[in-house]
């Protein structure tokens, strides 16, 4: 017997239960008796005893490396507040059906109590199934396994443990709040829509002849510009341009009080993704941002919408605060030449902060603030009152205050007008 596979058979003896020890124990001591009393009957009986357990602890260890198991997780990807479906799979490989099994999936403590299932007994080449479910109010990435799986014998002499080392990955995305097509106040007409692009999909031609290239379709073949240079000259077709859009996050720790779901921070990130789903489902470019300067680009040539928004809901997933308490990298970061439409949630703005933000507007650009000020969503008086909102106001921002129990849909309503309808009023 090879040494590792004998290790492992002597370490799968110390899983032997109290009935196995026993039985394991009357067995040595009959065997004992029956040579000093020189009973045969004795001996047999004794034998009997104790070669039982031995052979539930081999036939077990054997057992326990022929069933399989593994995991599925649907969706891999859900909002606070929404269930996800484990399914647990376990087969037995083996030509004989295992004992009593005890399935244990290990979780974190925030999605719930750690799952356990019993299953009485699998036939040769058969499968079993069992589900649960786990929910999470908290934002974040939550590790699922390994799957434990606990093999006892039919006679209960021995428990065995098999750990899989298969693990998924759960992630809690902020709560998307769909939100109306509407034209900001300032935005250009059509922004967004597509007639803001340089030009349409379907492809303008260039005054700027190219040369022509093997697959060029032949109907595009600009014989004027064919004849001047005396060589096949075919219309360019310039590349579309998408509109862009910022989302700005203000994540310093100072900037919001309180924690938890209800929370004015987790009102921000919420709101920052379902402003940002809004954008990109509306043909936007967009880029988040924080107030550390950093920048996350939800798009990219080619993607979808739904795949950058993807990788914009994991990004906010785990999003957390920051410990600066200043929007200078933030207004830095703006002053790059980004043109487009600018989406801010602010916590608290002191009057340092309101005037740095205020400054981050392009000059005749489209500017849009969602101010959480901590006065509304702790019930304490601000020392600040509405004056950076009025300072956002004056610097030609679209600035609401936010309070508790507010809807994003609702605020987005009151910062423009329907789609395709001229804004009458201030």
């Amino acid at each position: 017997m090879p040494a590792e596979e004998e290790g492992s058979l002597r370490a799968a003896l110390a899983g032997l239960t109290t009935r196995g020890r026993s039985f394991l124990a009357a067995g040595l001591a009959a065997t004992g008796c029956s040579y000093v009393l020189g009973q045969s009957d004795l001996l047999r009986v004794g034998l009997l005893l104790a070669v039982l357990p031995l052979v539930c602890v081999v036939v077990l260890h054997r057992t326990r490396h022929r069933v399989a198991g593994d995991r599925a997780l649907s969706p891999a990807r859900v909002p606070a507040s929404a269930e996800a479906l484990v399914t647990l799979r376990v087969e037995n490989v083996s030509r004989l059906p295992t004992g009593l099994l005890l399935l244990q999936d290990r979780v974190p403590y925030v999605l719930g109590p750690r799952p356990r299932f019993v299953l009485d007994r699998v036939e040769p080449g058969g499968r079993r199934e069992v589900c649960y479910r786990v929910l999470s109010d908290l934002r974040g990435r939550y590790p699922l396994g390994p799957l434990q799986l606990r093999l006892t014998d039919p006679f209960g002499m021995c428990e065995l443990t098999r750990a899989f080392s298969a693990r998924d990955v759960l992630t809690v995305v902020p709560r998307v709040e769909p939100l109306p097509a509407l034209r900001l106040a300032g935005e250009a007409a059509g922004y967004g829509d597509g007639r803001h692009r340089s030009l349409a999909l379907a492809g303008e031609d260039d005054v700027i002849p190219r040369g022509y290239r093997h697959g060029d379709d032949l109907r595009r073949v600009h014989w004027r510009s064919t004849a001047r240079y005396g060589e096949l000259m075919v219309r360019r077709e310039e590349q579309p341009r998408r509109a862009q859009a910022t989302v700005l996050l203000d994540t310093r720790g100072g900037a919001y009080q309180g924690a938890g779901p209800a929370s004015a921070f987790e009102w921000a990130v919420s709101g920052a993704a379902s402003a940002a789903l809004h954008l990109l489902h509306r043909g936007f470019a967009v880029r988040l941002l924080t107030d550390t300067g950093s920048s996350v680009p939800a798009t990219a040539s080619g993607d979808e919408p739904s795949d950058a928004g993807g990788l914009l809901l994991d990004v906010l997933a785990e999003i957390d605060h920051s410990p600066g308490s200043c929007l200078t990298a933030a207004r830095e970061a703006l002053r790059g030449g980004n043109e487009g439409l600018l989406v801010a949630f602010f916590g608290e703005l002191d009057e340092r902060q309101a005037q740095l933000a205020a400054g981050m507007r392009r000059p005749g650009g489209t500017a849009l603030a969602f101010v959480l000020d901590p006065g509304r969503w702790t019930g304490l008086r601000s020392p600040h009152g509405e004056r950076p909102v009025r300072l956002l106001r004056e610097a030609g921002w679209t600035a609401l205050p936010v309070a508790p129990g507010d809807s994003l849909a609702g605020l987005w309503q009151r910062a423009g007008t329907p789609a395709g309808t001229a804004r009458s009023g201030s």
